[in-house]
């Protein structure tokens, strides 16, 4: 599984870069913030929901620190998804070096 820095993805973002940012957190966590356009599907839920995601599609998995997105990405390699990244430092770390007007928790 490979990462992508925060800074990096939004600079593949502004390129005009398509993704899939897959968010893994829960609703709660959500309300608080979350990258736009960011697809949420609860980390516990994605194993029976792989069929809402394309398969040949860019995914990006999100969550606060990178940890459950790591482990999310982990499980979509192995399920067969050949291009996914895991957001390196999550939310927390897009709000620190990309976007500090982002909520934080």
């Amino acid at each position: 599984m490979t990462s992508i820095a925060p800074r990096e993805l939004a600079r593949r973002l502004a390129a005009g870069e398509r993704f899939v940012l897959l968010d893994v957190r829960e609703p709660d966590e959500l309300a608080i913030c979350r990258l736009p356009g960011a697809l949420a599907i609860p980390m516990g839920e994605v194993p029976r929901r792989l069929e809402e995601l394309d398969r040949a599609a860019a995914i990006v998995c999100v969550c606060h620190h990178g940890i459950r997105s790591a482990n999310v990405a982990g499980l979509l390699a192995r399920s067969g998804f050949t291009h996914v990244l895991n957001l390196s430092g999550g939310v927390e770390r897009w709000a620190l070096e990309v976007d500090p007007a982002m909520a934080r928790y």
